[in-house]
């Protein structure tokens, strides 16, 4: 594990490094980022990004969505994969929204995985994003991977440990942040496949490149 040294060395290296910590799926509306979440299991974000300005056109509101007919949905969201699934998810989803939180987004994790196809990993999203909800921790596959291997935490593979040790050591007003770092860094440099160490600005701090 890393020391809470080396944890604030870290972070402080991804700030200069990543200084613009934006998530990479867009929208405009709040229920958008929930919807494109869902839309990004399994899937790309820069997919996603081709596929829901189209989407959220032709259902230009959360009412609209929610009256939308599934096979229509499907044929916007196709190619983003389990289209059906998150299709069914998205539509039901609109309608839970309205009927029971007035069209708004809730802004509690246990008010938002009780939402249709959002679990954890969304909840938290949009908590950081949308609320700047302190110790919001997003744990995608980016997340799983360089936690451990940076040595953050030891050997995890599931997502709700990884969320509760990087609770633990990162500081909650930049945990929301650091999570959209660690994502910008795992695509540019610590890759799945062939990570580009020597390029890697917290090599230094990393157990793997270290051996300690």
């Amino acid at each position: 594990m890393r020391t809470e040294h080396q944890v604030q060395e870290i972070i402080a290296r991804l700030e200069e490094e990543y200084p613009d910590a934006l998530c990479s799926l867009q929208y405009d509306k709040d229920y958008e980022l929930l919807f494109a979440t869902r839309l990004s299991a399994q899937c790309t974000d820069e997919r996603v990004n081709m596929v829901t300005p189209a989407l959220f056109e032709r259902y230009p509101t959360l009412e609209s969505i929610a009256k939308a007919e599934l096979a229509d949905v499907e044929s916007y969201i196709h190619s983003c994969g389990f289209y059906h699934a998150k299709a069914r998810d998205i539509i039901n989803c609109a309608q839970v929204l309205l009927s029971e939180y007035d069209g708004k987004v809730p802004d509690t994790l246990e008010e938002l995985v009780k939402l249709p196809g959002v679990g954890r990993k969304t909840a938290n999203l949009i908590l950081g994003d949308i609320y700047r909800t302190p110790g919001s921790v997003v744990v995608d596959t980016h997340c799983i991977r360089l936690s451990n291997r940076i040595g953050l935490v030891d050997n995890l593979k599931e997502p709700e440990k990884i969320e509760k040790e990087l609770r633990k050591i990162l500081p909650a007003d930049k945990s929301s942040d650091f999570c959209h770092r660690v994502v910008l860094h795992g695509r540019a440099v610590c890759k799945a496949r062939s990570p580009l160490c020597e390029q890697c600005c917290i090599n230094s701090c990393c157990k793997e490149y270290t051996g300690k």
